[in-house]
Protein backbone atom coordinates (compact mmCIF):
# COMPACT_ATOMS: atom_id res chain seq x y z
CA UNK A 1 0.00 0.00 0.00
CA UNK A 2 1.17 3.70 -1.16
CA UNK A 3 1.22 6.10 0.98
CA UNK A 4 -0.61 9.39 -0.98
CA UNK A 5 2.18 11.67 -1.83
CA UNK A 6 0.87 14.26 0.46
CA UNK A 7 1.45 11.95 3.41
CA UNK A 8 5.03 11.01 2.12
CA UNK A 9 5.96 14.57 1.69
CA UNK A 10 4.46 15.75 5.35
CA UNK A 11 6.25 12.64 6.99
CA UNK A 12 9.41 13.36 5.23
CA UNK A 13 8.98 17.18 6.67
CA UNK A 14 8.49 16.28 9.54
CA UNK A 15 11.82 13.92 9.40
CA UNK A 16 14.03 16.37 8.30
CA UNK A 17 12.80 18.89 11.05
CA UNK A 18 12.98 16.46 13.85
CA UNK A 19 16.80 15.92 12.96
CA UNK A 20 17.34 19.81 12.77
CA UNK A 21 15.52 19.90 16.25
CA UNK A 22 17.27 17.23 18.07
CA UNK A 23 20.83 19.17 17.01
CA UNK A 24 19.08 22.67 18.04
CA UNK A 25 17.64 20.69 21.48
CA UNK A 26 21.64 19.41 22.28
CA UNK A 27 22.70 23.15 21.86
CA UNK A 28 20.33 24.65 24.43
CA UNK A 29 18.96 26.57 21.80
CA UNK A 30 16.39 29.19 23.21
CA UNK A 31 14.25 29.96 20.65
CA UNK A 32 13.64 26.37 18.91
CA UNK A 33 14.42 23.13 19.18
CA UNK A 34 12.97 19.38 19.16
CA UNK A 35 9.47 20.31 19.05
CA UNK A 36 9.45 23.84 16.90
CA UNK A 37 12.00 22.68 14.27
CA UNK A 38 9.55 19.97 13.07
CA UNK A 39 6.60 22.46 12.80
CA UNK A 40 8.01 24.89 10.87
CA UNK A 41 9.23 22.12 7.88
CA UNK A 42 5.33 20.93 8.32
CA UNK A 43 4.38 24.30 7.71
CA UNK A 44 6.30 24.70 4.62
CA UNK A 45 5.35 21.78 3.08
CA UNK A 46 1.77 22.02 4.31
CA UNK A 47 1.03 26.12 2.85
CA UNK A 48 2.83 24.29 -0.22
CA UNK A 49 0.46 21.87 -0.89
CA UNK A 50 -2.50 24.64 -0.02
CA UNK A 51 -1.00 26.58 -2.32
CA UNK A 52 -0.93 24.32 -5.24
CA UNK A 53 -4.99 23.65 -3.87
CA UNK A 54 -6.17 27.14 -3.81
CA UNK A 55 -3.91 28.06 -7.02
CA UNK A 56 -2.50 30.99 -4.76
CA UNK A 57 1.08 30.78 -4.34
CA UNK A 58 0.67 33.66 -1.88
CA UNK A 59 0.15 31.11 1.17
CA UNK A 60 3.61 29.88 1.21
CA UNK A 61 4.41 34.07 1.26
CA UNK A 62 2.32 34.29 4.03
CA UNK A 63 3.21 31.39 6.02
CA UNK A 64 6.79 33.03 5.47
CA UNK A 65 5.67 36.29 7.05
CA UNK A 66 3.90 34.75 9.89
CA UNK A 67 7.46 32.31 10.99
CA UNK A 68 9.40 35.28 10.21
CA UNK A 69 7.05 37.76 12.99
CA UNK A 70 6.86 35.20 15.29
CA UNK A 71 10.89 34.89 15.40
CA UNK A 72 11.37 38.75 15.61
CA UNK A 73 8.59 38.57 18.61
CA UNK A 74 10.81 35.68 20.03
CA UNK A 75 13.88 37.47 19.76
CA UNK A 76 12.30 40.89 21.24
CA UNK A 77 11.42 38.87 24.15
CA UNK A 78 14.44 36.93 24.91
CA UNK A 79 16.41 40.06 24.39
CA UNK A 80 15.09 41.68 27.65
CA UNK A 81 17.08 38.88 29.56
CA UNK A 82 20.52 39.21 30.66
CA UNK A 83 21.86 36.26 29.36
CA UNK A 84 20.07 36.40 26.00
CA UNK A 85 22.32 35.19 22.79
CA UNK A 86 22.91 37.42 19.95
CA UNK A 87 23.65 34.98 17.69
CA UNK A 88 21.31 34.15 14.72
CA UNK A 89 21.93 31.26 13.43
CA UNK A 90 19.12 29.33 14.90
CA UNK A 91 16.92 31.92 13.37
CA UNK A 92 18.45 31.33 10.17
CA UNK A 93 18.25 27.58 10.59
CA UNK A 94 14.34 28.05 10.82
CA UNK A 95 13.56 30.16 7.86
CA UNK A 96 15.86 27.86 5.87
CA UNK A 97 13.99 25.04 7.22
CA UNK A 98 11.08 26.41 6.34
CA UNK A 99 12.44 27.18 3.18
CA UNK A 100 13.23 23.10 2.67
CA UNK A 101 9.50 21.85 3.53
CA UNK A 102 8.01 24.27 1.04
CA UNK A 103 10.19 22.64 -1.65
CA UNK A 104 9.59 19.09 -1.13
CA UNK A 105 5.97 19.17 -2.67
CA UNK A 106 7.24 20.69 -5.83
CA UNK A 107 10.75 19.76 -6.09
CA UNK A 108 13.21 17.01 -5.76
CA UNK A 109 13.32 14.80 -2.13
CA UNK A 110 16.81 14.03 -2.77
CA UNK A 111 17.97 17.43 -2.92
CA UNK A 112 15.69 18.13 0.20
CA UNK A 113 17.05 15.47 2.15
CA UNK A 114 20.87 16.45 1.37
CA UNK A 115 19.97 20.28 2.32
CA UNK A 116 18.41 19.11 5.88
CA UNK A 117 21.39 16.93 6.13
CA UNK A 118 23.46 19.29 5.22
CA UNK A 119 21.73 21.83 7.73
CA UNK A 120 22.45 19.37 10.14
CA UNK A 121 25.63 18.76 9.83
CA UNK A 122 26.68 22.34 9.59
CA UNK A 123 24.89 23.18 12.88
CA UNK A 124 26.48 19.72 14.60
CA UNK A 125 30.00 21.17 13.23
CA UNK A 126 30.29 24.38 14.65
CA UNK A 127 32.90 23.53 16.80
CA UNK A 128 35.34 22.12 14.09
CA UNK A 129 34.67 24.57 11.62
CA UNK A 130 35.16 27.89 14.43
CA UNK A 131 38.78 25.94 14.63
CA UNK A 132 39.29 25.64 11.40
CA UNK A 133 38.39 29.55 10.73
CA UNK A 134 41.03 30.13 13.53
CA UNK A 135 43.37 28.03 11.90
CA UNK A 136 43.42 29.68 8.63
CA UNK A 137 46.23 32.31 8.47
CA UNK A 138 45.97 35.43 6.19
CA UNK A 139 48.05 33.79 3.49
CA UNK A 140 45.88 30.76 3.68
CA UNK A 141 42.47 32.94 3.85
CA UNK A 142 44.38 35.01 0.73
CA UNK A 143 44.69 30.96 -1.28
CA UNK A 144 41.22 30.93 -0.50
CA UNK A 145 40.06 33.97 -1.81
CA UNK A 146 42.04 33.62 -4.65
CA UNK A 147 40.84 30.52 -5.90
CA UNK A 148 37.24 32.24 -5.73
CA UNK A 149 38.62 34.57 -8.42
CA UNK A 150 39.97 32.00 -10.21
CA UNK A 151 36.62 30.03 -10.73
CA UNK A 152 34.08 32.00 -9.70
CA UNK A 153 35.10 35.37 -11.35
CA UNK A 154 37.32 34.67 -14.59
CA UNK A 155 36.08 31.06 -15.37
CA UNK A 156 32.36 32.74 -16.69
CA UNK A 157 33.58 35.88 -18.53
CA UNK A 158 35.64 33.17 -21.26
CA UNK A 159 34.48 33.04 -24.03
CA UNK A 160 33.68 28.81 -24.77
CA UNK A 161 35.11 28.77 -28.43
CA UNK A 162 38.18 27.93 -30.56
CA UNK A 163 40.28 30.40 -31.47
CA UNK A 164 43.94 29.91 -33.11
CA UNK A 165 45.43 27.96 -36.42
CA UNK A 166 44.62 24.98 -35.25
CA UNK A 167 41.59 25.27 -33.60
CA UNK A 168 42.62 23.80 -30.83
CA UNK A 169 43.05 26.94 -28.24
CA UNK A 170 39.80 27.19 -26.48
CA UNK A 171 39.45 29.80 -23.54
CA UNK A 172 37.03 28.43 -21.28
CA UNK A 173 38.08 24.81 -21.49
CA UNK A 174 41.82 25.85 -20.66
CA UNK A 175 40.66 27.65 -18.17
CA UNK A 176 38.62 25.19 -16.79
CA UNK A 177 41.28 22.45 -16.76
CA UNK A 178 43.16 25.71 -14.83
CA UNK A 179 40.52 25.58 -12.12
CA UNK A 180 40.70 21.93 -11.68
CA UNK A 181 44.57 21.28 -11.46
CA UNK A 182 44.60 24.83 -8.95
CA UNK A 183 41.50 23.16 -7.16
CA UNK A 184 43.37 19.63 -6.47
CA UNK A 185 46.59 21.22 -5.21
CA UNK A 186 44.57 23.63 -3.46
CA UNK A 187 42.89 20.55 -1.52
CA UNK A 188 46.55 19.39 -0.21
CA UNK A 189 47.76 22.91 0.87
CA UNK A 190 44.60 23.24 2.92
CA UNK A 191 44.96 19.91 4.47
CA UNK A 192 48.77 20.19 5.09
CA UNK A 193 47.58 23.67 7.01
CA UNK A 194 45.38 22.38 9.12
CA UNK A 195 47.13 19.20 10.17
CA UNK A 196 50.39 20.85 9.98
CA UNK A 197 53.28 19.38 12.19
CA UNK A 198 50.70 16.11 12.82
CA UNK A 199 51.57 14.97 9.41
CA UNK A 200 53.81 11.99 9.18
CA UNK A 201 56.44 11.70 6.49
CA UNK A 202 54.10 9.74 4.47
CA UNK A 203 51.64 11.99 4.74
CA UNK A 204 53.88 14.59 3.99
CA UNK A 205 55.06 12.81 0.84
CA UNK A 206 50.84 12.41 -0.17
CA UNK A 207 49.99 16.07 0.14
CA UNK A 208 53.09 17.03 -1.46
CA UNK A 209 52.63 15.31 -4.11
CA UNK A 210 49.19 16.70 -4.11
CA UNK A 211 50.33 20.32 -4.05
CA UNK A 212 53.52 19.64 -6.40
CA UNK A 213 55.69 17.38 -6.79
CA UNK A 214 58.09 18.82 -8.43
CA UNK A 215 58.53 22.02 -5.94
CA UNK A 216 58.57 18.83 -2.89
CA UNK A 217 61.73 17.12 -4.25
CA UNK A 218 63.29 20.91 -5.19
CA UNK A 219 62.27 21.91 -1.24
CA UNK A 220 63.64 18.65 0.37
CA UNK A 221 66.59 18.50 -2.21
CA UNK A 222 67.68 21.96 -1.14
CA UNK A 223 67.43 21.26 2.93
CA UNK A 224 69.28 17.92 2.50
CA UNK A 225 72.69 20.38 2.17
CA UNK A 226 72.07 21.80 5.23
CA UNK A 227 70.47 18.63 7.48
CA UNK A 228 72.45 15.95 5.88
CA UNK A 229 71.33 13.66 8.52
CA UNK A 230 67.45 14.21 7.26
CA UNK A 231 68.40 12.63 3.92
CA UNK A 232 66.39 9.46 4.33
CA UNK A 233 63.34 11.09 5.68
CA UNK A 234 63.72 13.61 2.30
CA UNK A 235 64.24 10.76 0.07
CA UNK A 236 60.59 8.78 1.43
CA UNK A 237 58.92 12.11 0.83
CA UNK A 238 60.31 12.94 -2.56
CA UNK A 239 59.85 9.04 -3.70
CA UNK A 240 56.39 8.99 -1.78
CA UNK A 241 55.30 12.47 -4.03
CA UNK A 242 56.77 10.93 -7.08
CA UNK A 243 54.23 7.86 -6.63
CA UNK A 244 51.46 10.31 -6.20
CA UNK A 245 51.83 11.93 -9.35
CA UNK A 246 50.84 8.79 -10.85
CA UNK A 247 47.47 8.60 -8.67
CA UNK A 248 46.88 12.34 -10.06
CA UNK A 249 47.14 11.55 -13.44
CA UNK A 250 44.40 8.87 -13.02
CA UNK A 251 42.34 11.16 -10.88
CA UNK A 252 42.95 13.92 -14.15
CA UNK A 253 41.68 11.20 -16.54
CA UNK A 254 38.81 10.09 -14.61
CA UNK A 255 37.74 14.18 -14.50
CA UNK A 256 38.37 15.10 -17.75
CA UNK A 257 39.22 11.74 -20.19
CA UNK A 258 36.79 8.71 -19.17
CA UNK A 259 37.99 7.34 -22.82
CA UNK A 260 41.90 7.37 -21.51
CA UNK A 261 41.23 6.02 -18.01
CA UNK A 262 40.30 2.13 -18.63
CA UNK A 263 43.82 2.01 -20.82
CA UNK A 264 45.39 4.11 -18.50
CA UNK A 265 44.26 2.47 -15.01
CA UNK A 266 46.25 -1.23 -14.70
CA UNK A 267 49.92 0.17 -15.86
CA UNK A 268 49.62 3.05 -13.94
CA UNK A 269 47.98 1.58 -10.93
CA UNK A 270 51.20 -1.38 -10.93
CA UNK A 271 53.47 1.62 -11.30
CA UNK A 272 51.57 3.07 -8.53
CA UNK A 273 51.91 0.11 -6.58
CA UNK A 274 55.37 -0.17 -6.96
CA UNK A 275 56.71 3.35 -5.82
CA UNK A 276 54.52 3.05 -2.89
CA UNK A 277 55.77 -0.21 -1.66
CA UNK A 278 59.37 1.36 -1.93
CA UNK A 279 58.08 4.26 0.15
CA UNK A 280 56.62 2.13 2.59
CA UNK A 281 59.77 -0.22 2.84
CA UNK A 282 62.45 2.50 3.03
CA UNK A 283 59.60 4.18 5.70
CA UNK A 284 59.12 1.08 8.06
CA UNK A 285 63.00 1.23 7.85
CA UNK A 286 63.58 4.50 9.18
CA UNK A 287 60.23 4.72 11.22
CA UNK A 288 61.94 5.96 14.30
CA UNK A 289 63.14 9.63 13.01
CA UNK A 290 60.92 12.29 12.25
CA UNK A 291 60.66 14.73 9.28
CA UNK A 292 60.52 18.62 9.89
CA UNK A 293 57.52 19.44 7.61
CA UNK A 294 58.60 22.07 4.38
CA UNK A 295 56.63 24.86 3.91
CA UNK A 296 54.40 24.64 0.40
CA UNK A 297 53.85 28.04 -1.68
CA UNK A 298 50.43 29.37 -2.11
CA UNK A 299 49.01 27.28 -4.89
CA UNK A 300 46.15 29.40 -6.30
CA UNK A 301 48.68 32.50 -6.79
CA UNK A 302 47.21 34.28 -10.12
CA UNK A 303 50.31 34.43 -11.37
CA UNK A 304 50.80 30.43 -11.20
CA UNK A 305 47.30 29.79 -12.65
CA UNK A 306 48.24 32.12 -15.59
CA UNK A 307 51.52 30.44 -15.68
CA UNK A 308 49.75 27.18 -16.44
CA UNK A 309 47.17 28.23 -18.65
CA UNK A 310 50.23 29.49 -20.62
CA UNK A 311 51.77 26.69 -20.69
CA UNK A 312 48.63 24.11 -21.24
CA UNK A 313 47.96 26.55 -24.42
CA UNK A 314 51.30 25.72 -25.49
CA UNK A 315 51.21 22.28 -25.04
CA UNK A 316 48.07 21.98 -26.89
CA UNK A 317 49.93 23.79 -29.64
CA UNK A 318 52.59 21.65 -29.46
CA UNK A 319 50.33 18.38 -29.51
CA UNK A 320 48.23 19.55 -32.35
CA UNK A 321 51.26 20.54 -34.60
CA UNK A 322 53.38 17.48 -33.85
CA UNK A 323 50.25 15.67 -35.16
CA UNK A 324 49.33 17.18 -38.05
CA UNK A 325 53.09 17.72 -39.52
CA UNK A 326 54.83 14.52 -37.76
CA UNK A 327 52.40 12.09 -36.82
CA UNK A 328 52.61 9.78 -33.88
CA UNK A 329 56.37 10.23 -33.91
CA UNK A 330 56.18 13.79 -33.11
CA UNK A 331 53.81 13.81 -29.84
CA UNK A 332 56.67 11.03 -28.36
CA UNK A 333 59.06 13.84 -28.49
CA UNK A 334 56.47 16.74 -27.18
CA UNK A 335 55.14 14.30 -24.39
CA UNK A 336 58.83 13.36 -22.84
CA UNK A 337 60.35 17.26 -23.12
CA UNK A 338 56.39 18.39 -21.34
CA UNK A 339 56.73 15.69 -18.96
CA UNK A 340 60.32 17.09 -17.59
CA UNK A 341 58.92 19.53 -15.11
CA UNK A 342 54.90 19.54 -14.99
CA UNK A 343 52.37 16.32 -16.37
CA UNK A 344 49.26 17.94 -15.68
CA UNK A 345 49.27 19.66 -19.06
CA UNK A 346 50.53 17.16 -21.30
CA UNK A 347 47.87 14.54 -19.44
CA UNK A 348 45.10 17.15 -20.27
CA UNK A 349 46.20 17.42 -23.89
CA UNK A 350 46.50 14.20 -24.60
CA UNK A 351 43.54 13.35 -22.78
CA UNK A 352 41.78 15.62 -25.16
CA UNK A 353 42.42 14.32 -28.14
CA UNK A 354 41.45 10.32 -26.66
CA UNK A 355 37.93 11.91 -26.14
CA UNK A 356 37.87 13.39 -29.15
CA UNK A 357 38.87 10.50 -31.21
CA UNK A 358 42.04 11.79 -32.57
CA UNK A 359 44.47 9.73 -30.62
CA UNK A 360 43.94 5.86 -29.44
CA UNK A 361 43.53 5.37 -25.74
CA UNK A 362 46.40 2.52 -25.65
CA UNK A 363 48.71 5.14 -27.51
CA UNK A 364 47.39 7.82 -25.21
CA UNK A 365 48.26 6.00 -22.36
CA UNK A 366 52.19 5.31 -23.39
CA UNK A 367 52.87 8.91 -24.01
CA UNK A 368 51.75 9.79 -20.79
CA UNK A 369 53.64 7.13 -19.34
CA UNK A 370 56.53 8.49 -21.23
CA UNK A 371 55.91 11.73 -20.24
CA UNK A 372 55.73 10.55 -16.42
CA UNK A 373 59.44 8.73 -16.63
CA UNK A 374 61.43 11.95 -18.30
CA UNK A 375 59.28 13.67 -15.32
CA UNK A 376 61.12 10.89 -13.05
CA UNK A 377 64.51 11.70 -14.27
CA UNK A 378 63.59 15.19 -14.36
CA UNK A 379 63.13 15.14 -10.68
CA UNK A 380 66.46 12.83 -9.88
CA UNK A 381 68.31 15.63 -12.04
CA UNK A 382 66.86 18.03 -9.21
CA UNK A 383 68.13 16.07 -6.27
CA UNK A 384 71.96 15.51 -7.49
CA UNK A 385 71.93 19.56 -8.23
CA UNK A 386 70.57 20.58 -5.30
CA UNK A 387 70.56 17.61 -2.65
CA UNK A 388 73.21 16.14 -0.59
CA UNK A 389 75.17 13.56 -1.86
CA UNK A 390 73.31 10.51 0.61
CA UNK A 391 70.17 11.94 -0.46
CA UNK A 392 71.14 11.56 -4.33
CA UNK A 393 72.54 8.22 -3.19
CA UNK A 394 68.87 7.01 -2.25
CA UNK A 395 66.93 8.84 -4.95
CA UNK A 396 68.96 7.39 -7.72
CA UNK A 397 67.67 3.67 -6.22
CA UNK A 398 64.37 4.32 -5.70
CA UNK A 399 64.22 6.05 -8.76
CA UNK A 400 65.46 3.25 -10.64
CA UNK A 401 63.67 0.69 -9.86
CA UNK A 402 60.64 2.85 -10.66
CA UNK A 403 62.17 3.80 -14.01
CA UNK A 404 62.90 0.20 -15.28
CA UNK A 405 59.63 -0.96 -14.35
CA UNK A 406 58.08 1.68 -15.44
CA UNK A 407 60.06 1.36 -19.13
CA UNK A 408 58.92 -2.39 -19.03
CA UNK A 409 55.48 -1.43 -19.01
CA UNK A 410 56.24 1.04 -22.05
CA UNK A 411 57.88 -1.18 -24.04
CA UNK A 412 55.89 -4.69 -23.44
CA UNK A 413 52.54 -4.29 -21.97
CA UNK A 414 49.78 -6.04 -24.14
Amino acid sequence: MHLPPLLYHLGLALGLGLLVGLQRERSDSRLAGFRTFPLVTVLGALSTALAGLLGSPWVVGAALLALALLIVAANFIAARQPEADPGMTTEAALLLMFANGAYIPVGSVTVAIVIGGGVAFLLHSKPQLHSLAGGIGEQDFKAIMQFVLITLVILPVLPNQTYGPLKVLNPFKIWLMVVLIVGLSLGGYVIYKVFGEKVGTLAAGVLGGFISSTATTVSYARRSKSEPEGASLAAIIIMTASAIVFLRVLLLMGATAPLLLPAALRPFVLLLALMAGISLFAWWSSRNQKARLTQHGNPSELRAAIFFAFLYAVVLLAVAASRKFFGQSGLWVVSIISGLTDMDAITLSLGQMVQEGQLAAQTGWRLVMAAALSNLIFKGGVVAVLGAPALTRQIIKMFAGAFLAGLAILLWWP
